[in-house]
């Protein structure tokens, strides 16, 4: 697909609905692609034509040019008890002004940390741009997080000033008596709640915007007219699997010329869309997504309740109607869970008419992947009775495009969401690339492909094999400046010529389709030295046997391969997993003959019709593997599901290896007899 320049007029001849600088260019001198000083720019990959040489700009020429054409638009809307309120995009950028002008009265210094802690609010957002604004680094901070590596964050990007949502957050994740900060200011989201006391000084949302009223706007503006589009404005922080947390450094550039170059490859519409914002915001999916390309495109931002992913999603979803919408993987699953859950307890009549319908929105959905614009017959009947209805159950009935990132799908779930006519896009890309860097969309998806290359950037294969797999390598202005204050880091992520290494293996199809194969570091290398990608056999087992929740493949080193697995159940209120098995599970062992309710029953009695239906798996499975290395010899099943909040998860539901192979490596070792 070749988006039409957003600085030219349309075929049809309309002018453009907003220019793509605002002010002039800014670029600070600088000789290098790479940096790991929070103060030094950097150069930027332009390109000589194209997207790619567009001229680049600050957030705040971005932010700017949405307001003077959409200013009386609404962007942001959250609920204030029970009820919707709305700023519009000229009342969120005064917000911002007013945050910015509070942070400089704070003592904000150029370059330094403002860290966010809380769920996904107006406020968040308007912290977040504020604290650009003012020169600082915006810096979301997990609520996830151990209080250990909260406190290496701040520390790591020396905040000056901390952000957070409720004292509970306050008082769990942050030692404000350690010593890693200069100066600290607290402030907090809700003014609902008392004040804390501590010997740092500390102020409420409402408090805190009125700060900087003695700060005059001619002192913020020469603040941002001293911005530079190829200096750091925000800092991403990887999880921190195997180690301190990463800050990935990313440029004004990077965040506005992804945000218009993602948009316009899905072909948003200026001033049309509307989102819900759920996601943690400290992750780069949700916060390019959610903040940089609504503002870029005067998107409505929706901010769903603080358990959303414990089930309040749903109902938001349903309120808002959104035109698009993001989830991670797990969150596909889960209502592909709820949705069969509830198919289960229909009538027969009505089971015979959801499964003919879905027989033909598949094909149909293949169809339409194929570039055949014909349905098969009854697909308008099909769409009347079940299709339409599904969408608005979900709240997808205004949805133009699902999307999925961050972590693997399975295509069993891809399948079943195409069944019902929904196609989800796969994308593809890192807090290294400022998100996206392949994208599916309408225009151009193959199933279990991530689509093609965000446009006016390049994709390399580094060192493919006779199957030509080869290392994912990026290039482009989404491609980050470097990891803070970690050049060896920055080294092995950047090579000489400025390619980005993913450490991801993929090959392309002959449309040019990225499909990622396998991640360098999470390859099991057997004794044997065969190299195994376990992501493919973990959701092969996954799709055959439905009552399995989670699937870890273990061995490296060894003789053979083996597997942790757990079964589907509830989670309580706090998310956490239950040892109740989900409707679907307790189906599941009903039709083997097993009455349980129970993770720990199956387990306790080693249930043998269970055990014997997940070895039958594990056998067709292995029926399939390519080697003889590649097939599963032994398994266990343990006694409680992954989850965020046990460790063996991140914060978008991706797993976690090592974490799972230090805790539960007495039962790894029982496989090899060590």
């Amino acid at each position: 697909m070749s988006p039409v320049c957003p600085c030219c007029p349309d075929q049809k001849g309309n002018e453009p609905a907003i220019p793509l600088t605002t002010g002039g260019v800014r670029l600070a001198p600088a000789q290098d692609l790479w940096s790991t000083a929070r103060d030094k720019p950097v150069k930027l990959r332009m390109e000589t034509s194209g997207l790619g040489s567009e001229p680049p700009m600050t957030i705040h020429q971005m932010f700017q040019a949405t307001v003077q054409k959409y200013g009386g638009y609404p962007a942001l809307r959250g609920k204030k008890e029970g009820t919707w309120v709305t700023l519009t995009y000229k009342e969120y950028y005064q917000h911002a002004r007013a945050a910015a002008r509070s942070f400089l009265k704070l003592g904000l210094e150029r370059f330094h940390g403002v860290g966010i802690l809380g769920f996904n609010s107006p406020e968040w957002f308007i912290a977040d741009v504020g604290c650009i604004l003012a020169g600082g680094l915006a810096t979301g901070i997990y609520t996830t997080n151990s209080p250990e590596a909260c406190q290496y964050v701040a520390g790591n990007c020396e905040a000056n000033v901390l952000v957070v949502e409720n004292n509970k957050q306050l008082s769990r994740k942050i030692n404000v008596n350690s010593n890693v900060f200069s100066i600290c200011q607290l402030i907090k989201f809700s003014n609902s709640a008392p004040n804390i006391c501590f010997n740092l000084m500390f102020s409420q949302w409402a408090e805190f915007m009125k700060l900087g009223e003695s700060i005059p706007e001619a002192e913020l503006d020469a603040v941002i007219d001293s911005q530079k589009a190829n200096e750091c404005c925000t800092l991403i922080y990887t999880s921190g699997t195997t180690g301190n947390p990463k800050g990935v450094m990313l440029s004004h550039d990077n965040i506005t010329w992804t945000a218009t170059a993602a948009g316009l490859m899905t072909s948003l519409k200026m001033a049309e869309e509307e989102i819900v914002s759920y996601l943690p915001l400290s992750h780069v999916a949700a916060q390019v997504h959610d903040m940089w390309i609504c503002m870029r495109f005067a998107v409505i931002t929706n901010f769903a309740e603080p358990d959303a992913l414990k089930g309040s999603l749903a109902n938001t979803l349903r309120e808002v109607r959104p035109t698009s919408f993001l989830g991670v993987p797990r969150v596909w699953e889960k209502m592909q869970e709820a949705m069969k859950s509830a198919g289960a307890k229909s009538s027969i009549t009505k089971k015979k008419i959801a499964d003919w319908a879905k027989g033909i929105g598949l094909q149909a959905s293949y169809n339409a992947m194929n570039g055949d614009s014909s349905v098969p017959w009854g697909f308008t009947l099909a769409n009347a009775l079940v299709f339409k209805n599904v969408r608005k159950a979900l709240g997808l009935d205004r949805c133009r495009a699902c999307y999925t990132g961050a972590a693997p799908i399975t295509k069993d779930t891809l399948e079943y969401f195409m069944s019902l006519y929904i196609t989800v896009f796969e994308l593809y890309g890192m807090s290294e690339s400022t998100g996206p860097h392949s994208i599916s969309c309408a225009e151009g998806y193959h199933i279990m492909s991530c689509g093609k290359v965000l446009t006016g950037c390049k994709t390399k294969l580094d060192k493919p094999d006779t199957d030509g797999n080869g290392e994912i390598c990026f290039w482009g202005r989404h491609v980050f400046m470097g990891y803070l204050n970690m050049p060896d880091k920055t080294e092995e992520a950047l090579d000489a010529d400025g390619w980005l290494h993913s450490g991801d293996l993929g090959k392309h199809d002959k449309d040019d389709f990225l499909y990622i194969t396998g991640r360098i570091k999470e390859l099991i290398i057997t004794a044997g030295g065969e190299n195994v990608p376990p992501v493919p056999i973990e959701d092969a087992l996954k799709e055959d046997v439905s009552i399995i929740s989670n699937a870890m493949l273990v061995g490296d080193k060894k003789k053979f391969l083996s597997m942790l697995l757990t079964l589907k159940c509830n989670v309580d209120d706090n998310g956490d997993p239950t040892d109740e098995l989900t409707p679907l599970a307790v189906e599941f062992c009903r039709q083997h003959g097993v009455i349980a309710s129970k993770v720990s029953e199956i387990i306790n009695k080693k249930e043998p019709a269970i055990y014997k239906v997940i070895q039958e798996g594990i056998d067709r499975v292995n029926a399939n593997a390519t080697s003889n290395a590649q097939r599963v010899q032994k398994w266990t099943i343990l006694p409680r599901d992954f989850s965020i909040s046990g460790g063996e998860l991140g914060p978008t539901m991706k797993l976690k290896r090592p974490v799972v192979s230090k805790m539960y490596q007495e039962e790894i070792n029982k496989f090899y007899g060590e």
